[in-house]
């Protein structure tokens, strides 16, 4: 059966397909999507794949995204009574595939939420009724009756802490979420044209699985456990079956080549304490900004054993101070410590949960091991703001910087001499980016700024993607351009290239004015522009906005715009 939305403009159709006994897909069909997740680019729209199991009790497994809700739950509805609903399986919180479970909950009030701790934790701060939970992790079970009994996985980092796969025994069916995804939008269900998905099946691995190979690998080694697997029940894409084995394979053969050559941080934190998993999260986008992997794990729960492992290879480790009276999680902190050393470097952050074991007495046993810190401890005196979480992704960008210097400069001496000198002839205009966003502002140095188009007027700017100010600089957002004037500059220069600690203000002792888009304006520049950012594209280890200038001004009519001439093209 498939469902047309409403409005065609949109292409949002729906389509069900029975793909194993008593288990239905509901394949919500995004046909025109051109972006996920803000930065990647997308050729052929995706899908959001949600499943219905019905044994003697129904369970279904995820749902969809918000702009599907009348389509989804008419769909629902048409497949059966939602209030026969036992469980809603959710295996992770991203709103792609939990967008519309408070919708469902006031369909089905007796159903009971089954999910990872993590999970449950988030999806109380989305669904505003209380609701039936029940936590579920590696080797728990629920029967539904005539066979389908339905056993999970835990899969943390994949690519959220909180994700769990659901496996069913009578119809060897295993529901994996984003992992063995691809968003690729089609009306065949299944992988059977495996030249037409590969190489966006290869695309959504870099973009989202990639970052996290090892944690990956250790999640299919649990699969391997299960018995045989005859689909791939997924979240984003046609379903694995024509082609399974060669595409786990090949998710296999990738991430041991990633996992070899990945510089790893390892994140510990305590999931049911103060805002702990919320401020980990922040840091966790922050150090995959600079391409090192995070594998998160809660101290309160973990085997000793898996936090000694991690720790002892990771080359990075952050640590959320746990409540004084977890025994559990201090024991846990002590086993980290027996095997740190003093290659690694260390993070330290406060909970606030009322209760915070001392920090002071953790950076001591640290420095004692002369194990350095990346950042400066992070310490929290009220309730978290949108600036503590900027915080607390700067200092993650901090950490990951600093593993990734030394494998830069090994790559920048690799480099052929003539070939980067001759890049380094391109000259370019200095300028200053400004943007503030709610109670968190930044600046940042730029020179790779050209204008691309006249109707309307918009240029297009280059930025790192370990740029802390990058997550201001979504399609959307609003900031100011400054351009800086020749031989007038170096003061400015100097102040916004200087290595600030995770927090400051970035404008103590700079002349500003606020702009109309609300960003600051350096009163010292030779002229400012205000500006939206209308797309993004991504280029290897940098975005290209592409910005439409909306208002703009000279205060010097014949000075001219700073120029750099760099030596070589191979690094700033």
């Amino acid at each position: 059966m498939v469902a047309i939305a409403e409005n065609a403009q949109k292409r949002l159709t729906i389509q069900t397909v029975e793909i194993a006994p008593n288990t239905t897909a509901i394949r919500s069909l995004d046909w025109d999507r051109d972006r996920f997740d803000i930065e990647f680019g997308l050729q052929n729209g995706t899908t959001y794949n949600s499943y219905l199991i019905r044994g003697q009790q129904t369970a279904l497994v995820d749902t969809s995204h918000r702009k599907f809700e009348k389509l989804y739950l008419d769909t629902l509805k048409g497949l059966i009574n939602p209030k026969a609903i036992d469980y809603i399986i959710i295996s992770h919180t991203e709103p792609d595939h939990s967008g519309l479970v408070e919708e469902v909950l006031q369909l089905a009030p007796r159903a009971t939420v089954l999910g990872s701790k993590i999970a449950l934790q988030f999806l109380e701060g989305l669904v505003h009724d209380p609701f039936s939970k029940r936590i579920v992790k590696s080797g728990d079970r629920v029967d539904l009756g005539n066979g389908h009994v339905i056993e999970f996985v835990s899969a943390p980092n994949l690519h959220w802490p909180d994700t769990i796969f659901s496996y069913d025994r009578k119809t060897q069916t295993l529901f994996t979420c984003d992992a063995f995804g691809m968003h690729f939008c089609d009306e065949r269900t299944f992988d059977e044209d495996l030249e037409a998905i590969e190489a966006d099946f290869r695309f959504y691995y870099d973009c989202l699985m990639g970052p996290n190979a090892r944690s990956l690998l250790n999640a299919m080694k649990r699969m391997s456990e299960l018995g045989k697997i005859n689909i791939i029940a997924n979240g984003h894409g046609p379903l694995l079956h024509h082609n399974l084995d060669f595409l786990t394979e090949r998710y296999q053969s990738w991430s041991q080549i990633q996992a070899e050559a990945q510089t790893t941080v390892a994140l510990f934190y305590v999931s049911d304490y103060g805002y702990s998993d919320r401020l980990a999260m922040s840091i966790n986008e922050g150090v995959q900004k600079t391409g090192v992997a995070v594998e998160m794990m809660d101290l309160s729960s973990a085997e000793i054993q898996e936090i000694q492992e991690l720790a002892g290879r990771a080359s990075g480790i952050i640590i959320g101070m746990p409540p004084t009276a977890a025994v559990a999680a201090q024991a846990a902190i002590n086993s980290l410590l027996v095997v740190a050393n003093n290659k690694q470097k260390v993070g330290l952050f406060e909970s606030y949960g009322g209760d915070d074991e001392p920090i002071d007495t953790l950076r001591r046993k640290f420095i004692d091991l002369s194990v350095k810190e990346a950042f400066p401890a992070i310490r929290i005196k009220g309730e978290p703001t949108a600036a503590t979480y900027q915080l607390c992704e700067e200092a993650g960008t901090d950490l990951g910087q600093l593993l990734m210097r030394e494998r830069n400069i090994k790559q920048i001496k690799s480099l052929d001499v003539n070939m980067e000198k001759a890049l380094g002839r391109i000259s370019s205009g200095l300028y200053i980016l400004t943007a503030k966003k709610g109670d968190v502002s930044s600046a940042m140095l730029a020179s790779w700024v050209a204008q691309a188009s006249l109707q309307p007027l918009g240029f297009t700017i280059a930025v790192a993607k370990d740029r802390a100010m990058e997550s201001l600089l979504q399609i959307g957002d609003r900031f100011v351009l400054n351009a800086l004037e020749e031989g007038n500059y170096q003061d400015l220069k100097k102040h916004f290239l200087k290595r600030l600690p995770p927090g400051a203000d970035r404008f103590a002792g700079v002349k500003t004015q606020s702009a109309k888009n609300g960003s600051p304006i350096l009163t010292d520049a030779l002229a400012y522009m205000e500006c939206e950012v209308v797309s993004s594209m991504e280029c290897s280890d940098h975005w290209i906005l592409y910005c439409t200038v909306e208002n703009g001004r000279v205060s010097k009519p014949e000075g001219l715009t700073a120029v750099r001439h760099r030596k070589v093209g191979n690094y700033y």
